[in-house]
């Protein structure tokens, strides 16, 4: 995990931070009906005061659903833009619905355009819930106005609520720091961010459902690079179950009001490096606490790998270990057994020779030389009892490493997913 204060010491978390702390952004969430339980909210807004830089990253999936095609084509081929609002319905992932379900996410965009005085392409759309279930306008032509009437600052977290689908918590995170930049000297920026996510997780080139907001002042190209950079260390690193969404959109919007009139934030800057390392710890927040929330999880999991002849041979081998159902029930029962990690490790591809393999448990010695450690059970099952087991492996062939989070796997995602269109 991140230490914030490792980076800067005026980067702090934000009380109750979430995606409206960042001047210039108002949310909500209402009921407008894609759920059945009048209780749930299913419907979210967010909304720039005025149109501002924006920029998306999409899932990889070619069964990719309706409001990502959409919204790709708001952006341009470049992934970005001037976005005014985002709108997203939970209950239904409009998902392998034909021209039909492209026509409804059009239609959105030109619903919500005109409550909002925008353009239709300034407006990104987002679902999630049930593939392949055909997905009506009407329920947004009510619930875009009756969200647009209660929009406000603090409907960040009412916003949170309304993407969630199998999630048991809303998922929220900001932080703010004083610029140490001679060019935006005593502006405050923030970056925030909500995101919903638990089940049908493993993002490829994107993430769950998430939007990050920022007021501070970045031009679109390069708040799309900011993004992917991010994304990629963060949310790509997450694994529940190793598959990858139809619906996966992650959203950026920078506002610029914290510092209005100046010019925008440049790549190769101190003032780039500030922005990039805050956007960095909103995302690896809300990517832990996704890996967290797994369906049916009870614990976090962080994979490190070292040692990797690369970067990219230590994500695969972090990979082949966190989405090993053996080592990921082997966590839920509370065994040690480090075997199966090794039986991952192995079987993955990477290029290594196991005499120099080193694997640690929660910091307990277990394999050395690719030899067995004699390690007490006892406190092994005391570890056990943590939020997050840590399981490190050192392939000793390389200077390579990768950070993977994922989950134990339960009786209880069987559960929830064999019951989840009933």
């Amino acid at each position: 995990m991140i230490d914030i204060n490792r980076f800067d010491a005026t980067v702090r978390a934000v009380p109750d931070g979430g995606v409206t702390s960042a001047k210039g952004f108002q949310a909500a969430g209402v009921h407008a009906g894609f759920r059945k339980n009048p209780e749930r909210l299913d419907l979210a807004m967010l909304v720039a005061d005025e149109p501002c830089a924006g920029a998306g990253v999409f899932t990889t999936n070619r069964f990719c659903a309706a409001p990502v095609t959409v919204s790709r084509e708001n952006l341009g081929p470049e992934g970005c833009g001037l976005v005014r609002g985002v709108v997203i319905n939970s209950g239904n992932a409009n998902a392998a619905t034909g021209e039909m379900g492209i026509s409804v996410a059009r239609e959105t965009c030109e619903v919500a355009s005109q409550v909002l005085a925008c353009e239709p392409n300034q407006v990104l759309v987002a679902s999630t819930g049930v593939i392949g279930v055909p997905l009506a306008i009407d329920l947004f032509e009510t619930g875009i106005p009756e969200a647009c009437d209660v929009l406000s600052c603090a409907g960040g977290a009412d916003a949170a609520r309304a993407i969630m689908t199998t999630d048991t918590h809303p998922k929220e995170y900001a932080v703010s720091y004083e610029t140490e930049t001679l060019e935006y000297v005593g502006s405050t920026f923030t970056v925030g961010g909500m995101c919903k996510g638990s089940g049908m997780i493993m993002p490829n080139m994107a993430t769950m459902i998430c939007c990050i907001t920022t007021d501070a002042p970045v031009a679109p190209q390069t708040l799309h690079r900011l993004l992917a950079g991010a994304v990629s260390q963060t949310f790509n690193k997450v694994t529940v179950d190793s598959d990858t969404s139809t619906n996966d959109t992650c959203i950026m919007l920078a506002s610029g009001a914290a510092a209005p009139g100046v010019r925008p934030i440049e790549e190769n800057t101190d003032a780039y490096d500030e922005l990039e390392r805050a956007v960095r710890i909103v995302c690896e927040t809300l990517a832990r606490a996704i890996a967290s929330d797994g369906e049916g999880a009870s614990r976090l999991v962080t994979v490190n790998v070292t040692g990797a002849p690369t970067d990219e041979d230590a994500d695969t081998a972090a990979r082949a270990v966190a989405n090993s159902p053996l080592v990921k029930t082997a966590i839920a029962g509370r065994d040690c057994n480090w075997g199966r990690i090794a039986m991952a490790l192995g079987k993955c591809g990477v290029t290594f020779d196991q005499r120099d393999v080193s694997i640690d448990i929660m910091d307990i010695p277990v394999c050395r030389d690719g030899l067995t450690v004699p390690f007490d059970e006892d406190e092994a099952l005391r570890r056990f009892e943590a939020p997050e087991i840590i399981i490190t492996a050192d392939l000793g062939a390389g200077d390579g490493s990768a950070t993977v989070w994922t989950c134990d796997l339960t009786h209880e995602y069987v559960h929830i997913n064999g019951d989840y269109r009933s």
